[in-house]
């Protein structure tokens, strides 16, 4: 197996409930993630998966736990330290795009690269956008794309600091049925081509049929089978 990426061990949280006191949404003895390797988190809604890869980006930190990203653990950080880890070794893809209205295709992937530890590079940044077809819409800003655009520019921008792994979370919610098979393919192209890991959460099985892996939260994080169990037994 090749190195770890991504590595959890013991890693639980839980929320509060309005009522008092709290609910477990993770519970996770173990999960790991070979450098390159591309999967699919299925869960059904509840499972955790947001939540999931919110620990495993250090946005949210485990109640317990550890959670290693290229070896080094990141709940051992401060909150800047997990700033810039993330920056550097993690691309993030949200189901909203959340791109700057206001820069154009090209500030947007060289906006995220300032945030990395090295400079800016604009030849990386248009040989990104060119991967991903829009080589043709660099000075275009994203009023001015269409959805499937501003998609390619936030896969684009997820890869500008050469992240160990992308992140994405639902990435076909924001387009039709019709176009999920393109957003996976380019998702799993672009990564194959930069040597990067990918883990996408879905809950569309004809997604994570496209994943050579594919792992549901049930089965391995057991607060959702806990929560799951009860209500299997009222059908």
């Amino acid at each position: 197996m090749a190195t770890p990426v991504i590595e959890l061990a013991g890693v639980r949280k839980s929320f509060p409930q309005p009522e008092g006191g709290r609910i477990g949404i993770l519970d996770v003895a173990s999960l790991v993630i070979p450098a390159g390797e591309q999967l699919a988190l299925e869960g059904s809604s509840g499972s955790g998966k947001s939540t999931l890869l919110n620990v495993i980006a250090g946005i949210l930190r485990p109640d317990a736990g550890h959670v290693l990203i290229d070896g080094i653990d990141i709940t051992r950080l401060v909150e800047p330290q997990r700033d810039r880890l993330r920056a550097d070794k993690l691309g993030l893809v949200f189901q909203s795009f959340n791109l700057l209205p206001g820069f154009t295709a090209l500030e947007n992937v060289l906006v995220a690269m300032t945030f990395g530890s090295d400079r800016p590079d604009r030849n990386r940044a248009e040989g990104l956008l060119a991967a991903v077809g829009l080589s043709h819409r660099l000075h275009y800003r994203p009023a001015q794309l269409s959805t499937g655009q501003q998609q390619r520019v936030a896969v684009a921008r997820a890869l500008a600091n050469r992240p160990r792994v992308v992140l994405a979370d639902e990435p076909t919610a924001s387009v039709d049925a019709a176009h999920q098979a393109q957003v996976i393919d380019l998702l799993r192209g672009t990564c194959t081509e930069q040597g990067v890991a990918l883990v996408v959460v879905t809950h569309a099985p004809e997604v994570a049929a496209a994943f050579p892996r594919r792992l549901r939260l049930e089965h391995f994080n057991r607060a959702a089978a806990g929560a799951a169990a009860p209500a299997a037994g009222r059908e």
